[in-house]
């Protein structure tokens, strides 16, 4: 069987039933409940170890499979098939202390109807038809989310979603632990990266830690010679190093400094149990540059960043790392930065002042240059320059909207940069907004959207909307089907649902 993706979470799956039918039926219930998670386990399309708990046919089984759930670290989540009918009444304890995210698979063993021999005995034990909807009745009775795939097992479509659900749930159990450090403050005077770390915690799972610059300073100086050597070598070997930049080059020392940042802020957050971190550039004392090539080298090693101490940017681009974990394309803290406002084409160019993930370059050369940055009052810092590659993608951003949070979600196409920018130092994106740009970004202000974003070219917004509701988080998503009149109705009808949810005592 092939390594799987992620190999610190299993899912589990249990078959829910009854003893109406007698032993046999059971019998093969179970086996037959056994083939398809086998099945799913061995499939190099889900992404995680399927594992067969159980076969539940009383209350006190299905309570003991939730407790035993919810304590095990290494379950992520749990699929449940009701293979024949399940009384949902026996269901009710159990899933009131369930606590890990439920994925519904309403399928039966059999793909076709036996015409010629369909028999009383086929009927009972392929019941998924109205067991299903037996078990969806309890689930939207007690107001449990949850995510239900219809069809046969062995549907690629099927297998397509759970594999979504599966990234999903993957980025919900990595955000359950997670340690994001902020290097010094937020952006004075800047709304939107600041929030309620506090409720934040509550509704995510991550922890936001502050440490003042000069703890990242002590560790810094402590860097060795022989440690920025080796990384000057695999920077020689991995991108286009300027001239100036190499060994024996006017620069030099400032790749050498950009070198001893990246280890420094590497140990203290290997060391800190880190998973995500922020910087600002208001914030530098005792460091000589901007860590620009270093935040973008750590987001290609998979951490997740946010600028100016955003730090909800920062927990969500770990988490887009964490969920699109061997898929084709990147992810990267990002920002709108310039509109192209020709009315043939309209366009957005995403950057940042440096901090790009170059996982994004894709097939794009990626150059390692020298050059001013007006802001920050620091010497020249050292960053990589490269072209994005074009393809489907999604803008996102985390808003702390007073009584809860809000996921907003923007579908983009990224478009080939045609036009040489040598004036403009800096990793780059350009991108078509969906449905377009005018829509695109009224919606958005509309919404609330923040001006960074986690940017993305390998998690999709089916992996958004279910993690969403793992969460009980409010989810808007911009795409080639929204309206203005729509998306204005909606934000109302979901402020009006999200205060009354806050008034009774859940969380947002």
């Amino acid at each position: 069987m092939k390594e799987k993706v992620y190999q610190d979470f299993e899912i589990w799956l249990a078959v829910g039933s009854q003893h109406l039918y007698g032993n046999e039926t059971l019998q093969q219930v179970e086996k037959q409940a056994k083939e398809v998670t086998s099945f799913l386990c061995h499939s190099s399309e889900v992404p995680a170890t399927v594992r067969y708990k159980a076969l539940l046919t009383s209350q006190d089984e299905v309570t003991s499979f939730c407790q035993n759930a919810n304590s095990d670290p290494q379950c992520g989540g749990v699929i449940l098939w009701m293979h024949t009918f399940s009384p949902s009444k026996m269901w009710i304890n159990g899933l009131k202390i369930l606590t890990k995210p439920i994925l519904h698979l309403h399928t039966q063993f059999n793909q076709n109807i036996p015409w010629a021999n369909i028999d009383m005995d086929f009927m009972n034990l392929n019941q998924s038809a109205h067991g299903g909807r037996e078990h969806g009745f309890i689930t939207s009775r007690m107001k449990i989310d949850r995510k239900v795939v219809v069809g046969h097992w062995k549907d690629p479509r099927v297998i397509a979603k759970i594999d979504t659900w599966i990234r999903a749930a993957a980025g919900h159990q990595a955000m359950q632990n997670a340690q994001v450090v902020r290097f010094g403050d937020n952006m004075r005077n800047v709304a939107v990266t600041d929030g309620n770390k506090v409720s934040a915690q509550i509704t995510f799972g991550y922890n936001v830690h502050a440490y003042g610059v000069g703890d990242l300073v002590e560790v810094v100086q402590g860097v060795s010679e022989k440690e920025i050597n080796l990384l000057i070598a695999e920077y020689e070997a991995s991108y286009n190093v300027a001239d100036e930049l190499k060994p024996g080059g006017a620069r030099h020392d400032s790749l050498r400094d950009a070198a001893r940042l990246e280890i420094g802020m590497e140990k203290f957050l290997v060391d800190g149990g880190f998973s995500a971190f922020t910087t600002n550039f208001e914030n530098l004392h005792g460091i000589c540059q901007l860590p620009g090539l270093a935040c973008q080298r750590l987001m290609e090693k998979g951490y997740g960043f946010g600028g100016e101490g955003d730090w909800k940017t920062a927990a969500l681009v770990y988490m887009f790392k964490v969920m699109g974990k061997g898929l084709k394309g990147g992810s990267s803290f990002m920002e709108d930065y310039v509109y192209h406002l020709n009315p043939q084409r309209p366009l957005v160019l995403g950057a940042h002042m440096l901090e790009v993930c170059p996982s994004l370059a894709g097939s794009s050369p990626v150059n390692l240059e020298i050059h001013p940055l007006g802001i920050g009052g620091k010497e020249d810092p050292v960053r990589m320059v490269f072209n994005g590659e074009p393809g489907k993608g999604l803008n996102a951003t985390i808003l702390d909207m007073g009584n809860r949070y809000r996921l907003l979600i923007n579908e983009v196409e990224a478009v080939a940069i045609e036009h040489d920018m040598p004036k403009l130092p800096v990793a780059r994106v350009l991108w078509d907004a969906k449905p377009s740009l005018y829509v695109a970004a009224e919606g958005w202000i509309l919404s609330g959207g923040a001006h960074h974003t986690a940017y993305t070219q390998s998690v999709t917004t089916e992996m958004l909307q279910d993690y969403a509701r793992m969460c009980g988080v409010e989810v808007v998503v911009i795409d080639e089907h929204t309206r203005i009149d729509t998306l204005r109705d909606t934000a109302r009808w979901n402020d009006l649902y999200y205060t009354m949810r806050a008034f009774n005592g859940k969380n947002s």
